[in-house]
């Protein structure tokens, strides 16, 4: 694996505005992404985890400049593109692509399947038409599709097949960074191991780096190098993954994954409830935002954010009960 990183992101925030009234004035922001930094190496996945409505899916499409960010920097390949233009970024959009989350409603169904994923290859204007159909039918064989279903349509696939045509297409302009936003939960368990072994496959025979997004630490956990803990549009948790699922330290990390199902049903689990919901990122809690859930909280926590802190080598953690550890690093 290539040290050299394919992305990085650095204090990224997006805030959406929040207007009442007949002028439309600003009351208020929403803290969707708040302060989010990462770097993903060339062959690396990178695993994001968190409740829905932590600011997963706003932060990979703020990281591919289908939103813009409000303030941060993002870095491909050593070239800032975080103030671009869209003819400028146009170039760089061939070496980032996503795969969303419903495979359905992500795919035009007036279109068959064949020119969906060719698509891409006309926009970039890269090969005449027969080379793109040479190259739609090996994309399709390499899914695991036949070249006889390039006519086809949407809504003739199963589940599984409409995720690995979009896999198919995220492919087609031989991109280096593939954000991958639940890929898997709108599908059936049985199909969910075979989409993932697939990008594992895949990101081995093209060296692909994966931000991978979803709420389920268990598929994390086996596709990931590295995990990403975020809670309320910040990381609270960072580390690799071996490290991260044996010795979990925020109180948060430590519910999610008490909350992974155990196949054994001899052994017994310590169950960490959480109470109540998530708060709101137009009025997150003052000091630590988990303070209100968290089963350790003192009275420090709800007056004083804690700062991402290096407790271990590649181990950061947002929690005062490890701060005093070793200094204060970002990842």
């Amino acid at each position: 694996m290539n040290s050299a990183p394919v992305i990085e992101v650095t204090e990224l925030k997006k805030h959406f505005p929040v207007r009442k009234g007949f002028l439309r004035r600003k009351i208020g922001q929403v803290l969707a992404v708040d302060g989010v930094s990462f770097a993903i190496a060339a062959g690396e996945t990178l695993g994001l985890v968190g409740e829905s409505g932590c600011g997963k899916s706003t932060l990979a499409r703020a990281v591919l400049r289908l939103i813009e960010p409000t303030s941060g920097a993002i870095r491909l390949e050593g070239h800032d593109i975080t103030a671009l233009s869209k003819a400028a970024l146009r170039p760089y959009r061939r070496e980032m692509q996503i795969i969303f989350q419903d495979p359905f409603s992500s795919l035009n169904p007036r279109m068959a399947v064949g020119d969906i994923v060719g698509e891409p290859l006309q926009v970039h204007d890269m090969g005449d038409v027969r080379e793109r159909k040479l190259r739609v039918a090996a994309l399709f064989a390499q899914v695991g599709l036949g070249a006889a279903q390039l006519g086809s349509f949407p809504h003739e696939f199963s589940g599984g097949q409409r995720q690995r045509i979009c896999i198919a297409r995220a492919l087609a302009l031989n991109p280096k960074l593939i954000v991958a936003d639940e890929p898997v939960s709108a599908l059936d368990v049985s199909v969910r191991a075979q989409v993932i072994n697939l990008m594992m496959d895949l990101q081995q025979e093209r060296d692909l780096s994966y931000l991978f997004i979803t709420h389920d630490l268990a598929v994390v956990g086996h596709i990931s190098h590295r995990i990403a803990v975020m809670y309320l549009g910040k990381i609270v948790e960072y580390a690799d993954k071996a490290a991260l699922l044996r010795n979990p330290l925020h109180p948060y990390t430590e519910a999610l994954l008490a909350a992974v199902p155990v196949p054994d049903p001899r052994m017994k689990r310590k169950k960490r409830h959480l109470q109540g919901d998530i708060p709101s990122p137009i009025n997150p809690p003052p000091g630590c935002a988990f303070h209100p859930r968290c089963p350790y909280a003192e009275t420090r926590c709800k007056r004083e954010a804690p700062r991402l802190t290096e407790v271990a080598p590649g181990h950061l953690v947002s929690c005062h009960r490890h701060e005093a550890a070793t200094r204060s690093v970002q990842p």
